[in-house]
C-alpha cells in the first residue's frame, strides 16, 4: 500500500515522463466492446493519461484515483465530459454500473479479495473490462546490463512480480488469469501491442523517478541511484514498452 500511495509527490513528474496511449489500444477495446459504450470507470487514473484518451469516444468518463496530488494533476488535463472522484476501488459506492471499467497499470494495486466480484458489480450486463500496462525495458542488452548493475546496490528489481505468481513465460499473463476462473466474466482475451519509444537518458531517468520501487527508498538513496544509472547511459535510449491488453465481458 505505501507503493500504491507513493506517486503524489512526484505528480507533475508522472505526467512529464510517463507516455500515453495509443488510438491503438483504443481501437481494440472499442472493437471488442462491439457497441457503443456511452459511460466509462477507471480504476487508480493516475494523471488521465489513459482518460484523455478514452473520453474521445466515451459519453461521460468517470476517473478514480485514491491520492489527491495525483488527482490534482488530472483535473488539469482532461475534458470537460469526464469526472473525477478520489476514492481507491474498494471505496468505491456500489449501484451505479458502466458499459466499460478500465485500469492503466493500476490494477495490480487493488485487493484481490472481492476483486472481480466488486469489478461485476461495476459493469452492466455484457459490459467491458480492460486492463493494459507493462514494464519499460533498455531495448540495448549492453546498455541493460550496465543500468542493472547500477541499480543493484539499492533494488535488486524495479518491477512488479505477477500479483497471482503467474510465470513470465506462462502464455495467459495475469490478470487474465484470475478471469479466466472467474465467474463473472467471459470472452477473456489478451492482446500485446508493440510500443518502441526512444528519449534522452535524461527522460529515462525521470521516468525511474515515477516507478514505485524508487520513490519508497529513502531520498538520499534515490539520488545516488539516479545518479549512477544516469553515468552508465548514452545520450539517447531506445526502450522496448509492449503493452499486454486484457479484455474480458460480464456475464
Amino acid at each position: 500500500m505505501s507503493r500504491a500511495l507513493s506517486f503524489g509527490v512526484i505528480a507533475e513528474a508522472y505526467e512529464r515522463f510517463r507516455p500515453g496511449y495509443s488510438e491503438e489500444l483504443l481501437d481494440l477495446v472499442m472493437t471488442y466492446a462491439g457497441r457503443p459504450v456511452r459511460t466509462a470507470l477507471e480504476i487508480g487514473a493516475g494523471t488521465g493519461k489513459a482518460t484523455r484518451l478514452f473520453a474521445q469516444r466515451v459519453d461521460s468518463v468517470t476517473a478514480t484515483e485514491p491520492d489527491a496530488g495525483m488527482l490534482a494533476e488530472l483535473r488539469k488535463h482532461v475534458p470537460a465530459n469526464v469526472q473525477s472522484r478520489q476514492a481507491a476501488f474498494e471505496d468505491l459506492e456500489l449501484g451505479e454500473r458502466y458499459g466499460l471499467v478500465y485500469a492503466a497499470a493500476a490494477l495490480h494495486w487493488t485487493k484481490p479479495e472481492g476483486r472481480w466480484s466488486r469489478m461485476s458489480a461495476l459493469l452492466e450486463p455484457g459490459g467491458v473490462f480492460a486492463s493494459f500496462g507493462g514494464p519499460f525495458n533498455l531495448a540495448d542488452p549492453a546498455v541493460a546490463e550496465a543500468a542493472q548493475a547500477a541499480r543493484a546496490p539499492f533494488l535488486d528489481s524495479d518491477d512488479i512480480p505477477s500479483p497471482d505468481g503467474t510465470p513470465a513465460d506462462q502464455a495467459m499473463q495475469w490478470p487474465g488469469t484470475e478471469l479466466e476462473q472467474s465467474e463473472w466474466f467471459i470472452d477473456v482475451r489478451q492482446v500485446e501491442i508493440e510500443r518502441r519509444l526512444t528519449m534522452s537518458a535524461d527522460d529515462y531517468v525521470g521516468h525511474l523517478s515515477t516507478i514505485s520501487a524508487y520513490l519508497v527508498l529513502p531520498w538520499s538513496e534515490q539520488e545516488q541511484v539516479f545518479s549512477q544509472i544516469r553515468r552508465v547511459l548514452p545520450e539517447t535510449v531506445e526502450l522496448i514498452a509492449d503493452l499486454t491488453v486484457h479484455l474480458a465481458r460480464r456475464r
